[in-house]
């Protein structure tokens, strides 16, 4: 009886230290699978900034090099970089600068300053359908400004330099701040009228990057 025991006593841990190593292999397989499939997402996901369109906007107080959302906001991107590239931005100003809010630029009509009353009004001679995201509006963002008509928008842009949650679905979205973000916050400082354009004139060259 003891010895019938015995053997089976082995043969049962002979099943345990079996089941024991297959299970060890098996563990092994799943954790090697899932390395690789991190991996997989990992890559997947890195080249989308990588291949995303940078431009750089140089002004007196710095350069700030901004990344474009191009899978979020085709039709915005697209035509900020068709402006670019023809110098409609060389020479524009920033002419509304709001602390603890935003900078706005990207009118035409900015180059003149007698045109200093008109403001905030000039465009590219057509507008933009809204490509409203779930991307919030936070500092180093870059937003298409617009009249009360959501599918207004033309040349012109606002930096966010702090958050506005209300502006969250209502404005597109389609660049955000890599480096330089401390320039925004030099330009927004200055001093500025009545009617938030800056006393001095800020003026900018947008570059798209190679």
């Amino acid at each position: 009886m003891n010895s019938n025991g015995g053997v089976t006593m082995n043969v049962f841990s002979g099943v345990l230290v079996n089941i024991f190593r297959r299970g060890i292999v098996l563990f092994g397989v799943l954790a090697i699978s899932n390395v690789l499939l991190v991996g997989v997402t990992w890559a997947d996901d890195s080249p989308t900034e990588k291949q995303a369109p940078h431009v750089m906007l140089k002004t007196k107080f710095g350069e700030m090099e901004i990344v474009l959302f191009q899978d979020l906001a085709p039709k915005h991107v697209e035509s900020f970089l068709k402006l670019t590239k023809s110098g409609f931005y060389n020479g524009t100003i920033f002419h509304r600068i709001i602390p603890g809010f935003m900078i706005q630029g990207g009118d035409p009509l900015t180059k003149d300053p007698a045109n200093r009353n008109k403001f905030g009004t000039g465009g590219p001679g057509y507008t933009l359908p809204a490509e409203f995201s779930k991307v919030v509006h936070e500092k180093g963002i870059l937003s298409a400004a617009r009249t009360a008509d959501p599918n207004s928008a033309g040349s012109q842009f606002f930096i966010m330099v702090d958050k506005a949650p209300h502006l969250d679905g209502q404005y597109t979205v389609f660049g955000e701040i890599l480096k330089g973000v401390e320039v925004a916050d030099k330009i927004v400082s200055q001093p500025r009228d009545l009617r938030d354009n800056p006393v001095e004139r800020i003026e900018m060259t947008v570059e798209v990057m190679e």
